[in-house]
């Protein structure tokens, strides 16, 4: 079988989960723990910054995650999806924090706020872990932080992200920049002509009314190629185990369903254990969960040990705990 059909299996299915490393985490290393880890405990995609460097790093990651299979005698049902993330000027997801050093008062609120480690000390940014959250904007009282848009240069890197196994894409589309997202979109259904493309959409800047509107036009040039992720509150992803953190993510999946557009649904942005829950309690026919902060959180800990890559007891710990929160979610949306 080929991957298109087999992953077009694995939605209908509804036994789909996505890990998101973050369209913004460039971080290397951790891209490769997190994409070992989730190899093991049955991720069906890694989603990753559209960066030759971190889907090399995802790449590494699955490999190892083969070789040491047999020695926690895991088998691997389906070889991870690498997919790879690019956002319009203006959404969240492309862009990274900047700390105006003369308004800064070190308060240190924003390091505490931070879910990524990205802001030191000495309140210097380490640009390559963020993922554009908004959080520490949030939390300062100074008005220190702001942004710079990093956004890729898709005609030149999407080709080379190919190249390296890149299998789907997806766009981050939330700005009411129509014709952008036309144009963008338009070039990720030509790279990718016989595989899924995803588009992620919220609720920040769309009404109702205009997401249902993006996501046929999305339809009418991917047809059954698409999934609409269905982004509640995007990277709202805490610590939170709850359902009210979840909350919104099913909200605008149940809106797309109703719609009647034909896609594949995904469930993302401040997704947990419990969205599946939810998701079936509410009637909310998701083919699959998207976790992205709350999964990274939930084996923070085993990332940071040196000792990661030679102690086999710390990997198998990590994906216990990752395969808890993928069988939660599957099991749900199966009904």
């Amino acid at each position: 079988m080929d991957r298109y059909s087999k992953l077009r299996d694995i939605l209908q299915e509804r036994r789909f989960f996505k890990l998101v490393c973050g369209a913004g985490n460039e971080d290397q290393e951790e891209v490769r723990r997190l994409s070992l880890i989730f190899t093991l405990a049955g991720s069906t995609m890694l989603d990753l910054s559209a960066n030759t460097d971190v889907v090399d790093a995802a790449a590494a990651g699955i490999k190892k995650a083969y070789e040491i299979a047999p020695l926690l005698d895991k088998k691997i049902e389906v070889k991870p999806y690498l997919n790879v993330s690019i956002g319009l000027k203006g959404d969240p997801h492309v862009r990274k924090v900047k700390i105006d050093q003369a308004r800064c008062d070190k308060c240190g609120r924003c390091i505490d706020s931070c879910k990524q480690g990205v802001i030191s000390d000495d309140f210097t940014t380490r640009e390559y872990r963020c993922i554009g959250c908004g959080h520490c904007e949030v939390a300062c009282l100074q008005g220190a932080i702001g942004y710079v848009h990093r956004r890729a240069d898709i005609e030149k890197i999407l080709p080379l992200c190919i190249q390296r196994g890149v299998e789907t894409m997806e766009l981050h589309a939330a700005t009411d920049d129509d014709e952008a997202f036309l144009s963008d979109w338009k070039t990720l259904t030509n790279l990718i002509p016989d595989n899924f493309i995803s588009l992620c959409i919220d609720r920040s800047l769309l009404s109702n009314k205009h997401l249902i509107e993006r996501a046929r036009l999305a339809y009418q040039l991917a047809g059954e190629r698409l999934i609409i992720q269905a982004d509640g509150i995007p990277m709202s992803g805490s610590e939170k185990d709850d359902y009210n953190n979840t909350l919104q993510a099913v909200a605008c999946a149940d809106i797309i369903q109703k719609s009647g557009i034909p896609a594949m649904i995904l469930l993302s942005g401040g997704t947990n254990s419990k969205t599946g829950l939810l998701s079936r309690e509410c009637a909310v026919g998701a083919h699959g969960v998207a976790v992205g902060t709350f999964a990274r959180m939930l084996v923070k800990e085993y990332l940071k040990k040196e000792e990661f890559d030679t102690d086999i007891a710390i990997i198998n710990e990590a994906v216990l705990k990752a395969e808890a929160l993928i069988k939660s979610n599957i099991e749900a949306i199966r009904g």
